[in-house]
């Protein structure tokens, strides 16, 4: 009997240690440089890197979906006060960082979600993407949560700020952003494309945006297909091929047939919103076939995955 209380004591002091709050903030750890923390935190968990995949939740006629981007990642969780609740801490963030000029992507609620996004974002590893590592909090179901997704641009560069709060014992933020790195050879202009179809005959275009496995294109891609768009009126005389290509992660068939797919949606895309003549234009699908960098890395897998214009 003696043991047997022992061993329930032991128990009770490691599940408190696992479960207790930090009184200050984890070693090496900082807040991200254009959000503040919420009054009163504590940063539990930390992490960068300079290059990772990443997905931004999407609500539209009542169903999830979502959107990848690529660039460097800063991921904290605070913990709060148990004197403070979701809602107030989530409309901190949510004020705070539209007083800063960040757009609104997502809001999600338990009243507008119907999803457990712990399990579904954080815990069960949807993509593979948003996955938390064994050392983070991995937040437990809770009826009372908030997801907040926003974006700016900053000197042409794409940030975007997730917030997830949620209750586990205490009030725990898990905030992420992500700073969308466009490389030189990214940048679509019409100098660019002129300079690249010129010498090559191609130019590979990265700043058209997709959901992971779909092919409707998503907002923020404006910008290349403006571009391209202008581009293409001041060549009427010539034809060209737009070619969908994607990395090697995945079924080759299936991917074969999304890289056409999407390829159509940009073509769609240019004729009805660009005015661009559709006989200038043809489809085509390499799928993984015409990698451009390695698929073992992150970064290489981002480069592949991407749209050419290419001189008929």
């Amino acid at each position: 009997m003696r043991t047997a209380v022992v061993l329930f004591l032991t128990f009770l002091l490691f599940t408190a240690n696992v479960s207790a709050q930090r009184t200050t903030d984890a070693e090496g750890s900082k807040d991200y440089s254009l959000v503040s923390r919420f009054k009163g935190s504590v940063i539990e968990w930390y992490l960068q890197k300079n290059f990772d995949r990443y997905f931004i939740l999407d609500l539209k006629d009542n169903k999830i979906s979502n959107f990848e981007i690529d660039g460097a990642v800063t991921r904290i969780q605070y913990s709060v006060g148990n004197d403070h609740s979701v809602f107030e801490i989530s409309k901190s963030y949510e004020s705070a960082l539209k007083e800063s000029g960040f757009e609104m992507i997502t809001v999600l609620d338990e009243k507008n979600c119907g999803v457990n996004l712990q399990e579904y974002v954080y815990n069960k590893e949807f993509n593979g993407l948003n996955a938390l590592p064994p050392e983070a909090h991995k937040p437990d179901y809770n009826e009372n949560f908030s997801y907040l997704a926003a974006k700016k641009k900053i000197q042409g560069k794409e940030i975007y700020v997730v917030v997830f709060t949620t209750n586990q014992n205490y009030p725990l933020v898990t905030f992420d952003a992500i700073e969308v790195r466009l490389m030189d050879e990214d940048l679509v202009t019409v100098k660019s494309l002129d300079e690249n179809i010129a010498d090559t005959g191609h130019m590979a275009v990265y700043g058209i945006y997709f959901d992971s496995g779909r092919s409707e294109i998503k907002d923020g891609s404006k910008e290349a297909l403006s571009s391209i768009a202008e581009y293409l009126k001041s060549k009427k005389d010539a034809k060209y091929l737009v070619v969908g290509h994607t990395d090697n992660t995945g079924n080759f068939d299936a991917n074969l047939k999304l890289s056409l797919e999407r390829a159509k949606s940009v073509i769609n895309e240019l004729v009805s919103k660009y005015g661009i003549s559709a006989a200038q234009l043809k489809a085509y699908g390499d799928g993984s076939t015409a990698p451009v960098a390695s698929n073992k890395t992150e970064e290489g897998r981002g480069k592949n995955r991407r749209v050419e214009i290419v001189l008929q």
